[in-house]
């Protein structure tokens, strides 16, 4: 029987990825639609910022979701005051 120097090796996932997987089982996503329903633009205006890197998104399959705050921290972030 081998020692063990008190660190464990392991392939599959560590406690770390559990915490962050209950983090996102919180996370409320949109599709692409919704998104440009909320937003009030077209779905293509959707893509190009997802594609931009402007607005995160998931893959699933062939389409994308959009996690809601996501979208709300981008328009925040794009909310200006005029003059």
């Amino acid at each position: 029987m081998a020692e063990s120097d008190g660190t464990e090796s392991t392939n599959g996932p560590t406690s770390d990825s559990g915490e962050s997987g209950a983090a996102i089982s919180g996370v409320r996503f949109l599709t692409v639609a919704e998104v440009a329903t909320v937003m009030r633009v077209s779905k293509m205006t959707v893509y190009r910022l997802v594609h931009s890197g402007e607005l995160p998104a998931v893959r699933v399959g062939r389409s994308f979701r959009v996690p809601e705050n996501d979208v709300h921290a981008y328009l925040q972030r794009s909310f200006f005051q005029t003059g």
